[in-house]
This record gives C-alpha cells, sequence and structure tokens, in this order.
C-alpha cells in the first residue's frame, strides 16, 4: 500500500514538471469546441474549478473524474448558467452518478448550450429574409471512477461534443482522465492529477460546405464542395492540492491548482472554502494568468469568483441531502457570469 501511495505522489509531480513549459498563448483562440472548458456547475466554479484534489459528486464529471468515486448511492445535479451575461448565450447541464458494487461508480452528464437565434443571411441574400440560425452544441458523456484502495481514487469520461448549425455539423469525441490521493490522519491532505480533452482533430461537415461557381470558359455554373479545415481539441492538464483545517463543527479548506493550456496561458488557481457544519458553505478564488512571455490579455475573465451553497438534510441519519449552489464569476465585459444548481444525494 505505501508503496502504491508513492507511485501516485511522484505521478503528480513527475506530470506538474513536464507542464510547466506547455502552455501557447500565441495559439489562443486557435483551437476548436471552446465548450469543453466550460464549466457549467454551480459549486465548482464557485471558487474557479480550484479543488482538482478534493472535488467529489457530480460536479468531478468537470473538474476531475476521479472525484465521482466518493458517490456512496445515487446523486442527481442540474445546474443553469447565465454565460456572459448580456449575450443571450445559457449553459443547462445534468449529471447522474451511482455506487456500484464496493469501489465503483458509474456516471452519465449532459452540458448543452443555446446561443439565442438571429437573422440568417448569405452573400446572395445580405439583408436576410430566408430564415433564422440558431446554433446549438451538447457535451454528452460517459464516466467511470474507482477506488482503489483507501487512499487512492481514478477515473475516466468519455465525451461526446456535437454543434450544429443551420447546415453545418461536427462531432467529436474525448476522453477525461483523472487520479486523486488522499493522505492524513483526516483525510485532510489531498492532491489531484486531470488530463482533459483527450481526443483526434475535427472538421465541420455538411451542404454549407457547398458553393456555387461559373466554370471559367465554360459558361455555365457548377456546385463545389470545399474543404472544412480540421481543429485541434483544447487538450489541459492540471494538478492541484488542498488542506482541510478542522475547528469542531467548522471546517475551512484552502486549495491551489495549476493549469497547463495547449491554446492558451498557462493558469493558476488559489481558493478557499469555509464550511459551518457542512450546512452553508462559503467559497472564493482568484485565478491569474502566465504573462510572462505573452501580456496581451486574451480573456475577458479577471479572475475573481465567489460562491455559496446550503446543504439540507432529508432524513434523521444526514444520508439524504438537498443541496442548493449559486456561483459569481468576474469578467471585465459583459456582466459576469451567474450559475445557480441543485443536488439530490440518496
Amino acid at each position: 500500500m505505501r508503496y502504491l501511495n508513492k507511485i501516485a505522489i511522484t505521478a503528480c509531480l513527475l506530470a506538474a514538471g513536464l507542464s510547466l513549459e506547455a502552455g501557447n498563448p500565441q495559439r489562443a483562440g486557435s483551437a476548436g469546441a471552446p465548450e469543453l472548458l466550460i464549466n457549467p456547475w454551480a459549486r465548482a466554479s464557485g471558487w474557479g474549478g480550484v479543488n482538482i484534489a478534493g472535488v467529489t459528486g457530480v460536479e468531478a464529471t468537470f473538474i476531475n473524474i476521479a472525484g465521482i468515486a466518493s458517490t456512496e448511492g445515487t446523486e442527481v445535479t442540474f445546474s443553469n448558467t447565465q454565460w456572459l451575461v448580456g449575450g443571450n448565450i445559457n449553459v443547462n447541464a445534468a449529471g447522474f452518478n451511482q455506487a456500484v458494487g464496493s469501489n465503483g461508480v458509474l456516471s452519465a452528464n449532459f452540458v448543452s448550450f443555446d446561443y439565442g437565434s438571429w437573422e440568417r443571411t448569405t452573400v446572395n441574400n445580405p439583408d436576410g429574409g430566408i430564415g433564422e440560425i440558431s446554433p446549438s452544441t451538447a457535451i454528452i458523456g460517459l464516466g467511470y471512477a474507482q477506488r482503489f484502495i483507501k487512499s487512492i481514487r481514478g477515473g475516466v469520461n468519455i465525451k461526446i461534443y456535437t454543434t450544429s448549425m443551420v447546415d453545418m455539423t461536427v462531432t467529436s469525441a474525448s476522453v477525461d482522465a483523472g487520479v486523486q490521493y488522499v493522505t492524513g490522519k483526516r483525510e485532510q491532505v489531498k492532491f489531484g492529477i486531470t488530463l482533459r480533452n483527450i481526443g483526434p482533430a475535427a472538421s465541420y461537415d455538411g451542404e454549407g460546405q457547398s458553393v456555387t461557381l461559373v466554370v471559367p470558359n465554360g459558361g455555365y455554373a457548377q456546385e463545389y464542395s470545399e474543404r472544412s479545415e480540421t481543429f485541434e481539441l483544447p487538450t489541459t492538464l492540471s494538478i492541484g492540492g488542498s488542506y482541510d483545517f478542522e475547528f469542531e463543527e467548522q471546517r475551512l479548506t484552502v486549495a491551489g491548482a495549476f493549469q497547463s493550456n495547449s491554446f492558451e496561458k498557462d493558469l493558476y488557481t488559489a481558493g478557499v472554502e469555509y464550511s459551518f457544519k457542512e450546512l452553508l458553505s462559503l467559497r472564493a478564488g482568484y485565478s491569474f494568468w502566465d504573462n510572462r512571455d505573452y501580456e496581451v490579455t486574451t480573456t475577458v475573465f479577471t479572475g475573481f469568483s465567489a460562491g455559496v451553497s446550503l446543504d439540507l438534510a432529508m432524513s434523521k441519519n444526514n444520508d439524504n441531502k438537498f443541496g442548493l449552489d449559486y456561483s459569481y464569476r468576474s469578467t471585465s465585459f459583459f456582466d459576469g457570469v451567474h450559475s445557480i444548481g441543485v443536488s439530490i444525494s440518496l
């Protein structure tokens, strides 16, 4: 057992060292499927998604899939996010965790993006009058995690990403993998590492790729099919740690995380969560980007986030709970990001 523990710690430290130079800010915005980087869950986003080491429940499907292994029965979570308020973008998420066997947990999660609608225009119809455009995106995930020994959890999440707009669509698959390591007399020390959005390049397809042109010297028109350029997925590698300070019926958790982005600056996040009787929880986080080599701002987020949660017992032994979550993320443009969620644990 001690040997396995040492392997887990070594793996976390090695991954952190390998990722220090992985950020590539010059390629910011050149990846596709940016929705894969949006955290749709209210509780985890309240402190910037920093809790890679200790996240549990359905929200672990985004932060670190290994965290779902802490589910002891059944958990259902729903969340709605008003993304960049003023832009009319809604993000809805639903997730389901179910314990199987003595150490395993299965998870199913779904995230949908509604961008609103606007009048459609084309080269031949610049004034519109030919209907509306209403793009949509969906992410469907199936995950499994297991507690291998008391202190080590690991999991994998397989995701299908699809986007459609008028007569063009794209579908791609990716995989998340993560590990959590817990130690200490009261399991107050936690480490975690996760690699997300690992998958092949994808491209758009559909009738929207066709164009009608006049054949040179032919005197007639012919339809041609354009090739869509492929795009890569926004792969990230994250490592984090946390420590729980316990004071009778109160808990204070301090957490930190580092995220290496394939198509953006590296990201550092620090956060704190205060809980009273595991009934009322307050949390705040701050993220800052590595600007040493590229000082130009490439995000609308200021880095500050905050949230609150209320967990109500539905049974005398506290096995069944109802949770209500809210979070806010500050932005330099728009009016921030607001998320609200509910969860039921049975």
